[in-house]
């Protein structure tokens, strides 16, 4: 932090504007600092310069898929105030910014725009035209998309999502983001492609990535594996159903409760916990599935709640996760009957073939949706007798894709993982360890870190089964069959990527030797959008691509190495268990570091009911409109008086209260400059504001070096509370010094800043004169974190350079002037006033009124903290009769007597 007290400013001739507004500030600055580049990160400057004099941040790159919301305004502020705070402590700030417009989000925007969906059966069409452009109610269906080639698709969401990221862009500058717009990156982008896969071919020779057939959780709708991260338990309506499974003895069926009984076909053991007495005696024995008559085992796993339905459960492969660890600890087979699709499979299973429910499995369930499987099944185990009374309703517990709609299902798949410390106990307490090497803010957001990572029970899924992503590099040997051998994965030397293996061939291969016996054939998927978005201080810090120089594809080898790991990862909590996690994982394995030194967390916005506002759930506002009606400064208010990390309701009251701020500052600021510059001839030329060592050096009023003072232990608070990363304390004591400055300040000193008084001395007149300009220096660059707009606006009324390139204030620039200060005298002394005025209000007399006589009552250091201020007082109070003291425990003003009590009108 810079501690030159002597800093000088670059200055102009005072100009004030007649009537200062807040309205249209925006537009006017926006473009100022777009063309003077203001916040732009100096590479060269920050690689000769210390470590320590760089701050780093890992922007989050938001999802481009229609429209930012309110939350990303609120976010985003918090973490721009930080930045701030840092550009003007000296450092080089580099503050990139990227856009996540890869992944089912993206997709999902895409069909809905316009109205068609990919098929990777279909062909490339050079002269396509999408049937519509626009969100329409019926493209939301996918029966109503038209299905086009994957290649056409990809194209469509190239172009949807360059149209809105430049609309996010927008409205980030509208926002007054200090980014550096000349660093951006996308995801899809070919830099980001390249270091995803590049980082991936790196995993999987270190034998960190890998790929498994195993079962995993599907969403149906979108048609794509989905990992733990991405989950979600939802209330799902369902009901309970009480079902016999058959023993030899016919009068001692055994009763299990399920919610999904169109899963009794694809039964393999019934369940009950080792120490449940009641079904002790049927472990190791076998019984007989309700309709179908497959003979499955009774056995004991410690997982069972006993007090949980009948306490003895269906395993089925697959109903729940719970099934997958019975089925694995069990070596228990495997009977699937849910398709990808989310029907059950068409054609009647070995398993059940012969037996008494083949023809109701091929007449009644083959094919069928899961919903309708379930009712069928229910009306054969009615019919049957299998079912004791009705169904009972019930809410339960299901697993969702975070931006699903419909339950997930699980299914057998070959996917590629990445070991996150879900399997591996060394792993996981390394990355546990990790977190603690992480300052995180608020601090008890690591405990949530912590928690995931503890609770961690597979290893990270990165790969979907979708189109607009980063494609898995590699490509599997055919064998002379014809068959795909996915033991032999074929990888390309890094210097080739990015690469697309289902347009490009392997090194040795051709491209007539796809998918043809003896050839190769590209792997289809692509990576979870996490597995690139986990990069992004690699991507957008120059992490070197092997085998490309410094400048090709964005290398930056000395850049990088000079400021990873990061300084801030600024989020919100929600995304701690996906992309913070993520970012860990990958910096762990690739550099054995974190990626950063502090993760700053921000809370949620909330709707007015409390619930987390989200585009998905449909009660997100979108911020141009909050924007356009409260303005920049009024929201970014909103956004920094909330504490860090705590959640915060939509509320339009503060942002009334931050654009009346804004509009005290600019009329606050023109009243004391034009104080200061009280007196010159009509038509003189306004002098040039001194500099602040100078303005300092003039201070000698004891009401002045009082108020300096103040300041100086709120340049110190702010400080503190920034260097915490607590930027709303720091507005908060900003805040108050200055409604106290404009209440009680300006109105002490104002006839003495104006030299009304002609027996005044000339240096009790420079005083106020300096003192109101030092302190509007001070202030508008504390404020400036926050109400960026409209502190840019004043600074330009007698500065030329910008008020966010200036250094932040330190008390060694006003300690001078503050010397012998006591910072209660303004606080006592504009108690004094107030109760003078309170006498003339309930007198129903103008303010202008003379007062004859008044009392100072209170402890007898206030009353000399009163007598050294008196004649401001007198001129502010318009007492031009006696004023007494007595002394007395409390502070009061008493006995004031008015020469004219005239009432006003």
């Amino acid at each position: 932090m810079t501690t030159d007290a002597t800093r000088t400013a670059h200055l102009t001739p005072v100009t004030l504007p007649d009537k200062p507004s807040v309205d249209g500030l925006e537009a006017k600055w926006a473009a100022v600092w777009q063309q003077n580049d203001t916040y732009a990160f100096d590479r060269e400057a920050a690689l000769a310069a210390d470590r320590s004099q760089i701050f780093a941040i890992d922007t989050p790159p938001p999802t481009a898929s229609g429209s930012l919301h309110v939350g990303h305004v609120f976010g985003y502020t918090q973490a721009d105030c930080l930045a701030r705070y840092q550009r003007m402590t000296g450092k080089h700030v580099f503050y990139p910014i990227g856009w996540d417009d890869n992944g089912l989000p993206t997709e999902r925007r895409v069909q809905n725009y316009y109205g068609v969906r990919g098929d990777a059966t279909l062909p490339h069409d050079p002269d396509f035209t999408p049937p519509q452009q626009g969100g329409d109610t019926k493209s939301s269906k996918a029966a109503n998309q038209l299905p086009i080639g994957r290649a056409n698709f990809i194209e469509l969401c190239e172009e949807l999502t360059v149209l809105d990221e430049k609309t996010f862009e927008d409205t980030f500058r509208t926002l007054g983001l200090s980014i550096d717009w000349n660093v951006q990156y996308r995801t899809i982008d070919d830099r980001s492609r390249a270091v995803a896969q590049q980082a991936f071919l790196r995993n999987l020779a270190r034998g960190e990535a890998y790929q498994s057939e195993a079962p995993g959780l599907w969403d149906i709708t979108f048609q794509t594996a989905v990992a733990q991260a991405e989950l979600e338990a939802r209330d799902y309506p369902g009901h309970y159903h009480r079902v016999a499974f058959h023993t030899d003895d016919p009068a001692a069926p055994v009763y299990i409760e399920t919610t999904r009984p169109e899963l009794v076909p694809s039964v393999v053991a019934l369940i009950a916990h080792p120490d449940d007495e009641r079904y002790a005696a049927l472990f190791g024995s076998t019984v007989r599935s309700p309709l179908f008559g497959v003979e499955v085992p009774v056995l004991a796993h410690p997982m069972v709640e006993m007090d949980k339905g009948a306490g003895i459960a269906m395993c089925c492969t697959f109903g729940d996760l719970s099934d997958v660890i019975w089925w694995r600890e069990l070596s228990l087979p495997t009977r699937s009957v849910i398709t990808r699709n989310g029907r059950l499979q068409a054609e009647t299973p070995q398993w059940l073939a012969g037996g008494p429910g083949e023809a109701l499995y091929a007449e009644e369930l083959a094919g069928k949706t899961t919903f309708s499987a379930r009712k069928a099944v229910v009306e054969a185990l009615q019919a049957s007798g299998d079912l004791d009374g009705e169904p009972k309703a019930t809410q339960r517990k299901a697993n969702f894709f975070e931006k699903g709609d419909k339950p997930l299902e699980i299914v057998t798949s070959r996917q590629w993982y990445i070991r996150n410390g879900g399997k591996d106990a060394d792993l996981n307490a390394a990355l546990v360890a990790r977190g603690e090497q992480i300052d995180f803010h608020p601090a008890f957001m690591r405990s949530r870190y912590k928690n995931w990572v503890e609770g961690l029970n597979g290893d990270w899924l990165v790969s979907r089964q979708r189109f607009f992503g980063v494609q898995f590099p590699v490509w599997y040997a055919v064998d002379a069959e014809g068959d795909i051998d996915y033991d032999t994965v074929l990888t390309p030397d890094e210097s080739r990527l990015p690469i697309d293996p289902l347009s490009q061939a392997p090194e040795g291969y051709t491209e007539d030797q796809r998918d043809q016996p003896g050839g190769f054939t590209g792997d289809p998927d692509v990576m979870d959008t996490w597995a690139t978005s986990s990069l992004s201080p690699q991507i957008a810090a120059g992490w070197p691509l092997s085998g490309r120089a410094d400048g090709e594809l964005g290398n930056d080898s000395e850049l990088f190495a000079k400021v990873f790991p990061f300084d801030m990862r600024p989020q919100g909590h929600d995304i701690i268990r996906t992309w913070l996690f993520a970012t860990v994982v990958r910096a762990h394995l690739e550099h054995d570091s974190v990626p950063w030194t502090d993760a700053y967390v921000n809370g949620w916005i909330l709707d007015p009911d409390r619930k987390k506002m989200s585009k998905s759930k449909g009660n997100a506002t979108t911020p141009l409109g909050m924007l356009e009606q409260n303005g920049t400064d009024a929201v970014r208010y909103w956004a920094a008086a909330a504490r860090p990390g705590v959640d915060t309701v939509d509320d339009a009251s503060q942002m009334k209260v931050g654009r009346r701020l804004a509009i005290k500052i600019l009329n606050a600021s023109k009243f004391a400059l034009g104080m200061s510059h009280h007196g010159l001839p009509d038509g003189a030329e306004a002098p040039l504001a001194d500099d602040l060592p100078t303005l300092v050096g003039r201070v000698q009023n004891p009401l002045d070096r009082a108020m300096l003072a103040g300041l100086a232990e709120v340049v110190q608070a702010a400080t503190d509370a920034y260097d915490g990363y607590d930027y709303s304390k720091a507005l908060d004591a900003t805040e108050a010094f200055f409604w106290t400055f404009c209440d009680d300040y300006l109105e002490l000193v104002k006839e003495r800043a104006y030299g009304s008084d002609s027996a005044l001395e000339r240096a009790e007149v420079e005083s106020a004169r300096a003192a109101l300009q030092v302190a509007l220096d001070v202030l508008l660059r504390l404020l400036a974190p926050v109400i960026s707009f409209a502190t840019e606006e004043v600074w330009s009324w007698w500065h030329t350079d910008s008020v966010h390139t200036q250094p932040w204030p330190v008390v060694e620039e006003i300690a001078a002037g503050a010397e012998g200060g006591d910072p209660r005298m303004l606080q006592v002394v504009g108690q004094a006033l107030a109760g003078v005025r309170r006498a003339k209000s309930e007198a129903k007399v103008s303010m202008r009124t003379e007062v004859s006589t008044t009392t100072m009552n209170g402890p007898e250091a206030d009353l000399e903290l009163v007598r050294a201020a008196e004649a401001d007082l007198r001129s502010a109070g318009k007492v031009t009769g006696e004023v007494g003291y007595a002394a007395t425990d409390s502070f009061a003003v008493s006995d004031t007597a008015l020469v004219e009590a005239t009432p006003s009108a």
